[in-house]
This record gives structure tokens, sequence and C-alpha cells, in this order.
């Protein structure tokens, strides 16, 4: 579905080391601002156990997980909405995501420079926070422009626009997120299609220090006291920890290192499932000898848009689905199995995909 996630932050918060953890990508790293010019992307694979369980059932030739892209954007600074250090190219990268992992230093250590000099994670969030919704409001302003007369004339539609574009901008001006910033109605179409970078669903990470890892530090505790109102998921990350188990060659060796430091799994895939949820997307299986396979889908496709996914010919040719639940595959151990247990469902053309669902299709074209 090539949807996508953009790490944004200042420069040297630990972004591209992140992203390298993340991805087989390998951003240049360096002691110093401005180090990734050019956004590097990832396909990156989203764990999903589920999967496992279902190939040690099926013993398929082939096991095909699903990806979400993650995009590594060079850090903002002040001024960015003005053009400062690139930034318009770097605000353009932005738009061009659907989804933002702000990356935010929340860790002391006098021989990684700073941009500003000290580290204060209220006052970094903020730097970006105000870029990006002066961008926006550039983009509101013009875009009323556009409606100002026939809002005047009385135009009851454009009215309505000039109405909502108004209260965004009055929003933004207070410093507040198009986000979270509240309408009686639904935007109209008119102005979703500003794409407007502060209404872009919104995940924090804090980079820590391995000790802060689990229980966080007062920079942390500051940056959620700061967001708590934005109703935004804060995960504790330390990306120099990350990049010592990308370099571990065996699933043995990483397990080992992070029972040492008191983690169950990698922070990278704490954060590519949270990318993925972020996304609003869920998967579902289809699961056969020749491949179990995971699905990217959007929360809320019926089982014909889920079809189209494989497919647009399962889609158009679509008869109906055959669909077991998850957990009904791995108690009853196979498709027949389900079936005779009456554990497998014949759904149609109004059915909606839930996820883990394993499903199986008829069509005709």
């Amino acid at each position: 579905m090539a949807l996508q996630c953009g790490i944004v932050g200042l420069p040297n918060v630990g972004k591209s080391t992140l992203f390298n953890a993340l991805s087989n990508a390998k951003a240049q790293s360096a002691n110093y601002p401005f180090c990734t010019i050019e956004p590097n992307i990832g396909v990156i694979t989203v764990p999903d156990n589920r999967l496992n369980q279902l190939a040690e059932i099926v013993n398929p030739e082939k096991i095909l997980p699903t990806t979400v892209e993650i995009v590594d954007i060079a850090g903002l600074v002040k001024g960015a909405s003005k053009g400062e250090g690139l930034g318009n190219m770097f605000l353009g990268n932005i738009r061009n995501t659907d989804a933002i992992i702000h990356v935010i230093r929340c860790f002391d250590d006098d021989n990684i420079i700073h941009v500003d000099g000290t580290v204060n994670p209220i006052r970094d969030k903020e730097v970006i926070d105000i870029e990006l919704q002066l961008k926006d409001l550039e983009s509101i302003e013009k875009r009323m422009s556009k409606y100002h007369r026939s809002a005047t004339n009385g135009e009851k539609e454009a009215k309505k626009i000039y109405e909502q574009l108004n209260t965004i901008k009055k929003g933004l001006e207070a410093g507040i997120s198009a986000r979270a910033i509240k309408q009686e109605e639904e935007l109209h179409e008119d102005i979703s299609d500003l794409n407007l970078l502060t209404s872009k669903p919104i995940l924090y990470v804090c980079n820590v220090d391995e000790k802060s890892v689990i229980t966080g530090n007062k920079h942390t505790e500051a940056l959620k006291e700061a967001i708590k109102a934005e109703n935004a998921e804060i995960l504790l990350i330390s990306a120099a920890i990350e990049a010592d188990i990308a370099t571990l060659d065996s699933y043995e060796d990483r397990q080992l290192f992070l029972e040492e430091i008191g983690l169950h799994e990698p922070g990278v895939n704490v954060l590519i499932k949270s990318a993925y949820k972020l996304l609003n997307l869920i998967t579902y299986f289809t699961a056969g000898v020749k491949e179990v396979r995971a699905w990217t889908i959007h929360n809320g496709f019926t089982a014909p848009q889920a079809a189209g996914v494989i497919h647009t010919d399962f889609e158009k040719g679509f008869i109906r689905a055959e669909v077991i639940k998850f957990d009904d595959y791995i108690k009853y151990r196979s498709e027949s199995a389900c079936r005779d247990a009456g554990k497998l469902g014949v759904e149609g053309k109004e059915y909606i995909v839930h996820d883990g669902d394993v499903m199986h299709f008829r069509f005709n074209v």
C-alpha cells in the first residue's frame, strides 16, 4: 500500500541511527547537523508472531511478512518554514508521508553536540511544532483568500469552508496543531486536500541512554507532561542500544543481549508495530502450501477491498470470502478441521475484515 511514516526531529537527535537499526538502508550517521539531506526510505518488515504460528502448522514453501515504509527526513531547524536549513525541501518530504515519528533527544552526553547547545526536550518539540504550524498557517491563509469574496457575499458552501479554515487558523495561531483542533463537523474536502503537516497522526520517540530505556528519566517525564493533552503515544528507545542489536547476527545472540539489559524485544520492533497502528493498518493472512502471507489493509476494509490488495481482479470478480479467525486456526490446526468444527465463515461483500483473519477468496473474472 506504500504508506509511509516519516522520522522527524532536530538535527543530531539520533534519527538516522534509529533508521539504520530499522532498515538495511544505510543512512549516513555523523556528529554534525544536516548529515542527511535526501530522505532515505526503508521498507521495514512488521514483526508478527502470528505469521510464524501459521507457518508451523501449514509448513509452506515461503513465509511473506507485511511491511511498512519508514522515511528518514533530514533534521529541521528554527526557520525551516521560511526556508532556513533547506527547510522547504524538508517540509515537503514530511508532507509526502502519512504519519510522523518525532524523535526527541532525552539523554545527556557532552560528546554529542546538540544543535541548540543544551538538552531540553520540551523546547526541541516546540521548535518542530512551530515550524510545522507556521507552514500550515501559510497554506490555510492562501486557501482562505480563495474563498474570502464568495464567503463574504453569503455563498453557503464557501462560507462553510471559510469558517472551518478560520477555526484552524485561530488554533494554529494559538500554537495548537491541526490534529488537536476540534471541529463541529467533518472537514470539507477542500480543506482535507491541503494535507496539513500538523494534521498527520504522530508518535513521539524519546531517544534515551541505556539506563533510562525501561524507567525513563527527567527528560522523558517532562515530555510526557507536555504531550498529555495530545492523546499521542510515547515510546522510550535507545538508538545506541538498537544499533548494537543490529550488529548481532543470530536471534539467540540478540535475545541474550536483550535479557541482559532487561528488555523483552528490540525497541525497533515496538516502534514498527506502533507505526503500523499509527497508520490505522491491520493484517489479514492467507495460508497455503505455496506460501503463508500477511497482507496489509486499512482498518475498516470490506472483504472485496481486502481481496483487491492481492489483485484487482479479486475485487472486481469477488464472489465470497471464506474466513477463519486466527485463534480458531491455531486451535484446530487446519482449514478442514475448522470447517468441520463450524469455525469457517462464508462472508459476502459487506463483511468488514478483522485483524488476524485467515482468508480465502472466491472470485470470477
